[in-house]
């Protein structure tokens, strides 16, 4: 049967800056575990879409108990298919991902499209879709089940991702993390200031 995933959400941002950061959020601090990205296919269509595939290497790390029953040659990297098609007429990009190797493991399907919102132009609808399977005889139900709740990991790292994109074509990257840098400071220094503040109202120890 697998296992279905759905969710929506609203980017604040244009489809434009969207589709950009869409092509440029790798390499990123919360993507570490995608390891490389190649396109190894791209066309305009005679209607103006843009067509194109990708090839994406990620780690693929298995859980302890999943080691017992998978020899320990498997490949600890995932390959990932991404054809995409980008509809400027329609202002929507929609791509389409599957995992390449370990299918006999599982299979993980993904959709997904950003479209522009008609009444709000500043932002961005993603709607996300995902078909977690698994042939596994006896193991299928737990194994979709990890699948599912690492696909949800991932696509939160996967926003914060094209959220930190987004923040390095708006410009103000540097200034996030120097507003981080000052609050992390300025805990630092609270942090110090209690401890000093309690060792200082301990009552001497007293010597013989």
């Amino acid at each position: 049967m697998g296992k279905y995933f759905v969710s929506e959400v609203d980017i604040k941002s244009t489809w434009d800056q969207v589709l950009s950061a869409f092509w440029q959020r790798y390499p990123n601090p919360f993507s570490t575990h995608v390891l490389s990205e190649d396109v190894v296919f791209r066309q305009v269509t005679a209607d103006g879409r843009l067509l194109s595939r990708r090839l994406l290497t990620k780690t693929n790390r298995l859980p302890r108990w999943a080691e017992n029953f998978f020899p320990s040659n498997l490949s600890r990297s995932a390959y990932i298919l991404e054809d995409s098609i980008v509809d400027p007429a329609g202002r929507t990009l929609t791509t389409f991902t599957r995992n390449l190797n370990h299918t006999r493991l599982m299979t993980v399907e993904e959709r997904c499209v950003f479209q522009a919102d008609p009444d709000r132009p500043a932002w961005t609808r993603l709607s996300r879709e995902a078909w977690i399977c698994s042939g596994v005889f006896g193991f299928s139900r737990p194994i979709q089940e990890f699948g599912l709740a690492r696909f949800k990991s991932n696509q939160v790292r996967a926003m914060e991702g094209l959220e930190y994109a987004l923040s390095c074509l708006n410009g103000d990257l540097a200034q996030r993390l120097r507003r981080d840098s000052v609050k992390e400071a300025s805990e630092t220094a609270k942090t110090l200031a209690s401890a000093a503040s309690a060792a200082s109202s301990q009552k001497p120890q007293q010597f013989a």
